[in-house]
């Protein structure tokens, strides 16, 4: 394996902790729970990660991952955006953690130039190599994850990018209170 793709690699498995990580904490409610008019929650986010990085990462290199994901059969639409109520969170993490794995295992067997087909773009954006998908996966990753922390914060205010990290702005409640405050009456004034 390349450098390249050991930094992408490293990369897409902190994208995906950083996404589990949102999870923590909170009450089978609260990872559930639609926070959009669009229905977005935190355990959907999860799941639908988890289903995409399987096809990326799996079936279009001729590495299709060994689990069935029922839900890909449902004729429900946005089935993989949330977790029915036998779906535990439990098994979404584990799942999206063998995912992880399959995709780690993926990167490592093939060679960055290695050949694939995606069957739902089109031909011009076909053929792709591991490289691409690596790329586009670690986008996509990243993207979920960036919803995952504006829902987490809109549920409980945690923010951050690890436990250990929240890589924000030093300050206490009422200093971010006034923050905010501030932000609205610029807004305000500028409308």
């Amino acid at each position: 394996m390349s450098a390249g793709q050991a930094d992408l690699l490293r990369y897409l498995r902190q994208a995906h902790d950083a996404l589990v990580w949102k999870l923590d904490g909170l009450s089978e409610y609260d990872v559930r729970r639609p926070m959009t008019p669009t229905g977005t929650n935190l355990l959907g986010i999860v799941k639908h990660v988890a289903t995409v990085q399987a096809g990326y990462l799996g079936d279009i290199f001729g590495r299709p991952f060994p689990e069935a994901l029922p839900w890909l059969e449902d004729e429900e639409p946005n089935a993989d955006m949330w977790a029915a109520a036998d779906e535990s969170r439990a098994y979404i993490v584990d799942l999206y953690d063998r995912v992880m794995v399959h995709s780690e295992e993926t990167v490592q067997a093939l060679g960055p130039d290695s050949i694939g087909r995606v069957p739902w773009w089109p031909e011009d954006r076909n053929p792709v190599t591991v490289h691409r998908i690596l790329v586009h996966m670690l986008a996509e990753v990243n993207r979920h994850a960036g919803h995952a922390d504006i829902i987490r914060e809109l549920i409980d205010g945690a923010v951050g990018h690890r436990p250990d990290n929240d890589n924000m702005a030093e300050g206490d409640a009422d200093w971010w209170a006034g923050y905010r405050d501030r932000l609205e009456q610029v807004a305000h004034d500028a409308g």
